[in-house]
C-alpha cells in the first residue's frame, strides 16, 4: 500500500525536493521543540541527498539544533566501506557544522551485537524519554521488500518492545543492527526513496498489497502517520 508517491523525472528533481522538505520540516520541528532529529539510511540515493546538503545546506541548514541518527547499521568498523556512518561521515557529517554531540552513530564495537542494540536504544531512550519521535525519517526499500535491516520472515518483524535490534540477514555484511517498528512507526515524517528501474516491480507489488503487519513486505508494514514515497521516473509504477 502506497498513500501517498511523489514522482519525479530523474535522481536530480528528487534529490531538490527531498532536501527542500526536509529544510522546511526542520525549521518548523526547532520552531515548535527547539531541535530536529533525523535518522538517516544508508543507500545511494541518501548518498546524493547527503551530498547536496553538503554542497548547498551547509549555512541554510541549522545544524547545531539537528540530532543525526541512523535506522540501521552494518555490524562492521566505522571506517570500513560497508558503514553507513562512513558514508554519511564523508559525504556530510564532515561537511556541515554540525557539533560532535549532536551525531549518534550505532556502536559497532562491542564483542555482542545484542549489547551493541541494547546500548543504541539507550541512547535513543535518553534522548527522546518515554517514545520515540524522528522529526523525519528517512528509509529504502530492497527487492524482497526488506527496509532498514528487517528482511522478510525475520523475528524482528514481531518485535513490539524493543526499538533497536540485532539481526542477521542474508545480504553479506551479515550482522547488522536495526531499528524496530515500535520507532519507525511514531516518526512524524517518514520518507522512503526508491529510484531506478531495479525498483518498480517491488513497488508495484507492495502497491497492491493491502500493506499492515502480516504483510510479506516489511515496508509495507510500516504504519507511520505521514509516509511519503519519493520515487523517480524510472522506478514509477
Amino acid at each position: 500500500m502506497i498513500r501517498e508517491a511523489r514522482v519525479f523525472a530523474d535522481s536530480a528533481n528528487l534529490t531538490r525536493a527531498v532536501a527542500e522538505e526536509s529544510l522546511r520540516i526542520t525549521n518548523d520541528a526547532i520552531a515548535q521543540r527547539g531541535r530536529c532529529a533525523i535518522c538517516l539510511s544508508g543507500g545511494s540515493t541518501p548518498k546524493a541527498i547527503n551530498a547536496l546538503w553538503a554542497r548547498e545546506y551547509s549555512s541554510r541548514m541549522p545544524w547545531n539544533q539537528v540530532y543525526l541518527f541512523f535506522g540501521d547499521e552494518r555490524y562492521v568498523p566505522q571506517d570500513d566501506p560497508h558503514s553507513n556512518y562512513r558514508m554519511a561521515r564523508e559525504t556530510l557529517i564532515s561537511q556541515i557544522p554540525i557539533p560532535a554531540q549532536n551525531v549518534h552513530p550505532m556502536p559497532t564495537n562491542f564483542p555482542k551485537p545484542d549489547d551493541a542494540a541494547k546500548e543504541y536504544e539507550s541512547q535513543l531512550r535518553q534522548f527522546f524519554g518515554a517514545q520515540p519521535e524522528f522529526d523525519i525519517l528517512f528509509l529504502g526499500v530492497g527487492g524482497e521488500g526488506h527496509t532498514a535491516s528487517l528482511f522478510p520472515g525475520a523475528a524482528s518483524l514481531q518485535e513490539t518492545q524493543r526499538w533497536v535490534v540485532y539481526a542477521e540477514v542474508p545480504p553479506e555484511p551479515h550482522q547488522r543492527l536495526s531499528l524496530t517498528y515500535p520507532v519507525l512507526n511514531r516518526a512524524h515524517n517518514l520518507f522512503f526513496l526508491a529510484e531506478g528501474p531495479g525498483k518498480r516491480e517491488i513497488l508495484q507489488a507492495i502497491r497492491r498489497d493491502p500493506g499492515g503487519p502480516t504483510s510479506q513486505y516489511p515496508a509495507a508494514r510500516v504504519s507511520a502517520p505521514h509516509i511519503v514515497w519519493f520515487i523517480d521516473q524510472p522506478a514509477a509504477f
